[in-house]
């Protein structure tokens, strides 16, 4: 099955345009199609010394064609500069989202990948915009959405995201908290093929709250709801303390682990894996994946930019759609959420087999 995948180029003055225009060396299982500027592609590749002919104008077609590269265009507002932010290309950024989410939501796209784009340049242009994760579950009208990363050994989901940490405390309630591990239960078991995933729950305080000592969250919040959810089948261990959590007697345990705050467990994962991981949203009605990096902008046009987290990203998503796929076939006429819940048992046997169960991977 050769799905077709949707790229957005990101932030133009980043190194997203740069990354995209390293995959002409590479040939994928699936039709990649990146959302973006064609004269912006052209004139980074020229920089990096990129042998880049210009890939044509994507078309709709009827079967996706395996190892196609494509170009569905979107005009930049003014000319941009490697390194050098300009608020004025804020819309453009957004309409190359636009245009992806709307291919994702009518099934032209069977996923998509996103290079890095610049907040503070969005949030300058006067277009509220806390990041991707949030803008997509807004746009595709998603109910809770779970921004989670992968490396190989290690699953970090989210209860919160793009917050400042003063207000961590008060954005984790019992029905928020409850949301997001029913979400990262169904996506682990749907999309990643593991029949029973076992979920470590970091506290939020310094030793899980030390009985109360150092904070209640533990006690009026989180253990409540793993309590709750334990009662009901799902395999949780917490609240534990977050420094000896990410150890690996605790990690050959786990499938996924739930931090409570963007910057309690993505050091680990990334000083784990940087390079070689991929931001997954959990809860979207199709495929994101994602870099585990930002717009590098000091790396723009310089030809040092190393493209292997969109490539990690991208077999992802290649990985996952091509599951998505054959699950369809063998339940046709079932929709993506329904027909995992309702049957086609082992659709994801080979994600099973090649992450497995031990050690989160």
């Amino acid at each position: 099955m050769i799905p077709r995948i949707a790229i957005s180029t990101g932030e133009p003055a980043g190194i997203g345009p740069d990354l995209c225009t390293t995959l002409v060396g590479h040939r994928f299982a699936a039709e990649l199609v990146l959302i973006g500027d064609p004269q912006l592609l052209a004139q980074r590749a020229d920089k990096n010394n990129i042998q880049w002919d210009t890939p044509p104008a994507y078309r709709p077609r009827t079967s996706p064609r395996s190892g196609a590269l494509g170009i569905l265009p979107v005009t930049l507002a003014t000319p941009a500069s490697a390194g050098r932010l300009d608020s004025r290309n804020a819309a453009y950024v957004l309409e190359t989202l636009d245009h992806a989410l709307q291919g994702c939501l009518g099934g032209e796209f069977q996923a998509l990948v996103t290079a890095p784009v610049q907040k503070e340049t969005i949030n300058t242009a006067g277009i509220p915009f806390t990041g991707h994760t949030e803008y997509l579950a807004a746009h595709s009208r998603s109910g809770p959405v779970v921004m989670m990363l992968a490396t190989p050994g290690l699953r970090v989901a989210l209860a919160t995201t793009h917050l400042p940490l003063s207000a961590v405390a008060t954005a984790i309630t019992q029905e928020g908290l409850e949301a997001t591990l029913r979400c990262l239960q169904e996506e682990l078991t749907t999309r990643f093929g593991i029949t029973s995933p076992r979920i470590l729950v970091a506290g939020l305080n310094p030793h899980a709250g030390e009985g109360g000592y150092l904070g209640r969250e533990e006690i009026d919040v989180i253990e409540p709801v793993i309590r709750r959810l334990r009662g009901k089948g799902m395999h949780i261990t917490g609240p534990l303390p977050a420094d000896t959590l990410f150890t690996p007697p605790w990690l050959a345990q786990a499938d996924a682990v739930l931090a409570m705050y963007h910057d309690q467990g993505l050091p680990v994962l990334k000083h784990m894996g940087f390079g070689n991981s991929v931001n997954i949203t959990l809860g979207l009605p199709f495929i994101r994946t994602s870099v585990d990096h930002g717009t590098a902008l000091d790396k723009a046009g310089t030809g040092q930019a190393d493209a292997g987290s969109l490539i990690a990203a991208l077999e992802m998503a290649i990985e996952l759609a091509q599951g998505e796929l054959r699950s369809k076939r063998r339940c046709p006429g079932v929709q993506g959420e329904l027909r995992s819940k309702r049957g086609c048992p082992g659709v994801q046997g080979e994600l099973r087999s090649k992450r497995g169960r031990p050690g989160a991977g």
